[in-house]
């Protein structure tokens, strides 16, 4: 089920993408920015896709939320993989946009991916629904959610000392969770309607997704994870793994996915996709 949900967001996402596009001057930038949108899993769309239908919001009217968030999800990804920050050569399988092009193009693009998301956030539902969108969506990928985030991991890399549990928890609240849970309460406030039970499943989804990275950076196939893997051991940095150990990590992220699954009981079998989401985050191989 899951398998489909994402399937058809993916697909329904890069053709919304063909059509913006197609009134963007072509340039070396420009192709660079559709490089960078293209491999991907879409979670961040499909949670958004799948969060609208539940509140009955169509998948028209959401698919520029869904676009959005995927927009800026993939300007972290080509600016985290630069030499100053990751340093990563490989991403989704394939050489990052900074070894495909170079760098300053990498940044450019990076630049242009992230204004692009809030252009198309404020095209998303009413109105009064796209302002607070693009508002929630400054808020999750800036200096409280993503970017301080990214920032507080790179600090970690030269702490005198490793974080602790509650500040890894912290960190990935905002580096991986704030995107994650902005997408999950994307439909009910296209809809005008309570977030808080999207909320608790984001969260909790959000956190077990960066749980189940650090697993698969411990366990996973560079093959199949499409980037390179064993960062974090390398770099000395401390992560759910080092400080759970292997199987307390994975017990960790099924207890946030079973969260995740109480956040969605009032919705009934309507929910299914998501629940079915929700399952996949920790069983996946990249």
């Amino acid at each position: 089920m899951y398998r489909t949900a994402l399937a058809d967001a993916a697909a329904a996402i890069q053709t919304y993408f063909d059509t913006i596009f197609a009134d963007i001057p072509g340039h070396t930038v420009t192709r660079a920015m559709r490089y960078a949108l293209e491999g991907g899993k879409a979670v961040r769309g499909t949670l958004v896709l799948e969060g609208a239908r539940l509140h009955g919001v169509s998948q028209e009217d959401a698919l520029p939320a869904a676009a959005a968030v995927e927009a800026v999800h993939a300007y972290s990804l080509v600016h985290d993989d630069l030499p100053a920050m990751d340093d990563d050569d490989l991403r989704r399988g394939r050489p990052t946009v900074h070894r495909k092009w170079d760098e300053a193009t990498a940044i450019l693009a990076g630049d242009a991916l992230q204004a692009l998301g809030f252009e198309l956030a404020l095209k998303a539902g009413t109105m009064t629904a796209g302002a607070r969108l693009a508002a929630d969506l400054a808020r999750a990928a800036g200096a409280r959610g993503m970017v301080l985030g990214q920032a507080l991991d790179i600090a970690a890399e030269t702490a005198a000392t490793p974080l602790s549990l509650d500040e890894i928890i912290a960190l990935q609240a905002g580096k991986t969770g704030a995107l994650i849970t902005w997408s999950a309460t994307a439909g009910p406030l296209m809809a005008g309607e309570d977030t808080d039970a999207m909320q608790r499943y984001g969260t909790a989804l959000g956190l077990a997704f960066q749980i189940a990275d650090d697993i698969l950076d411990v366990e996973g196939s560079a093959d199949a994870a499409g980037k390179r893997l064993q960062k974090d051991e390398a770099a000395g940095k401390a992560t759910f793994v080092s400080l759970l150990g292997l199987n307390g990590a994975k017990a960790r992220a099924g207890m946030l996915v079973d969260e995740a699954l109480d956040a969605l009981t009032e919705y009934g079998p309507q929910a299914d996709p998501l629940r079915a989401l929700a399952r996949f985050v920790i069983a996946r191989d990249s």
